[in-house]
């Protein structure tokens, strides 16, 4: 593990998340310990590799803000911000354009169609097989967006299911079980829930590995193949079997 700076400790050009904004992050405190920041530890990393050279977290802030245009650049070292374009709120075909070589939305770009390999618009089966049969997906829940925060669940992580594919495995709600394809298996308990899709269960992302009984997520599930266009991760074709824990 490499202890990193957080955001108190390092300097950082910070983009608005939705809103659009540029900041920039100072630090308030000496980092802590023996962390390093993340531009610092990179650049070292590449020295090593003889890719690059090392260089203090200072100097990489200053390269940086050096490729942008001259006025930006200016403003955020200055003032700590700089001014949005547009007053913040651009207008779609007003102000700004798709950036396409017309400016205009594409909804069947040839080049893509082509470099798909089953076209750009065409039927794909379901990836599920009679051993997997389960669709898994871990979306966020309402304590972790992400990762972050994560050592607060006290809680074992639990697996929602819909009612009829429980009692069709002889499952009740608070009942351990496996949640498992070739890659690993995820134990932990199983709650009935008809909001859930039949034929559909799901494990929250962003869990420690404190949160399930044997140290898996579902991470452990994801196939490692990639889309086909874009080489993106598969994440929705995780298919699964759930089975009681006491059951192999």
């Amino acid at each position: 593990m490499l202890p990193a700076t957080t955001f108190l400790e390092n300097y950082d050009i910070a983009k608005g998340y939705g809103p659009i904004s540029l900041q920039l992050v100072r630090p308030v405190i000496e980092p802590c310990g023996e962390a390093r920041s993340n531009a610092e530890v990179f650049s070292d990393l590449a020295s090593r590799l003889g890719i690059g050279e090392a260089e203090e977290e200072i100097d990489t802030l200053l390269r940086v803000t050096s490729r942008l245009p001259p006025q930006l650049a200016s403003e955020l070292m200055e003032t700590g911000a700089a001014t949005p374009p547009f007053d913040g709120a651009p207008v779609a075909f007003v102000d700004v354009f798709p950036r396409t070589p017309d400016q205009k939305v594409d909804l069947f770009p040839a080049a893509l169609d082509s470099e798909a390999p089953f076209g750009l618009y065409t039927y794909q089966p379901d990836p599920a097989t009679e051993r997997f049969p389960l669709a898994l997906i871990s979306p966020a829940s309402e304590k972790t967006v992400s990762s972050t925060l994560g050592e607060l669940r006290k809680r074992a992580a639990v697996l929602q299911m819909n009612p009829a594919d429980a009692v069709a495995r002889g499952l009740s709600t608070d009942d351990p079980v496996r949640v498992f394809n070739e890659h690993g298996e995820v134990q932990c308990p199983v709650a009935l829930n008809a909001d859930i899709r039949p034929g559909t269960v799901s494990l929250a992302k962003g869990l420690w590995r404190k949160s399930t009984f044997n140290g898996s997520t579902s991470n452990a599930l994801v196939p490692d193949t990639l889309t086909d266009l874009g080489a993106g991760a598969c994440f929705n074709d995780t298919r699964v079997q759930v089975a009681s824990l006491g059951k192999h």
